[in-house]
């Protein structure tokens, strides 16, 4: 179940932006030149996608991050020089596009520091068509897949872990994912 990739004709020429608004921000995986905090409006950050392969297994599955419409998502957006778009988007289409539940797209992001400069930058929005695709989950249940969900790329608790220690670092908080972490280390009850 294989998504579609962009065509090269649908990518900016030079340099390629890639928006990273998970994992990509702690551990991007490819080459950059440089990395600035940048802004995404009309999509947002949400744990809405099971993971049945990184974070989780079939029997098991995770929970990950997906944008979803509507709102803004602070994140990162990662330049790379020209030279290395060929590996960057042989590399990224396999770690995101292994089981077709994101679409490959161009957004604009505003780049942090710059009101005026925009840039597009390729980045993974959740397809709200495809089975792994969860909704809105109340935090109950993001807690109960999240502290008992475990994949090849390690714990589904150090995934959102990570992600909220990346968004700290660029001074940003997520007042859902804060609170899950909270949860997650036992600084507040679930049911108050």
């Amino acid at each position: 179940m294989a998504a579609r990739p962009l065509d090269i004709s649908e990518l900016d020429e030079g340099d390629l932006w890639v928006f990273g608004y998970g994992s990509l921000m702690w551990r991007p995986g490819f080459d950059y030149v440089e990395q600035i905090p940048a802004q995404l409006i009309g999509e947002h950050r949400a744990l809405c996608v099971l993971s049945h392969i990184h974070r989780g297994t079939p029997e098991k599955p995770g929970l990950v991050l997906g944008l979803d419409r509507g709102g803004a998502c602070m994140g990162t957006a990662f330049r790379v020089a020209e030279a290395n778009r060929p590996d960057t988007l042989a590399y990224l289409r396999g770690r995101e596009q292994v089981t077709g539940v994101y679409r490959e797209v161009m957004r604009s992001v505003w780049i942090e520091g710059n009101a005026r400069r925009r840039v597009r930058a390729l980045t993974y929005v959740v397809d709200r068509s495809h089975p792994q695709y969860t909704g809105r989950l109340s935090l109950e249940e993001q807690f109960r897949r999240v502290a008992n969900s475990h994949g090849k790329s390690g714990a589904n608790r150090d995934y959102v872990i990570s992600t909220v220690k990346a968004l700290e670092a660029r001074g940003c908080r997520d007042p859902q994912l804060h609170h899950l972490v909270a949860l997650l280390q036992g600084d507040t009850p679930l049911h108050r």
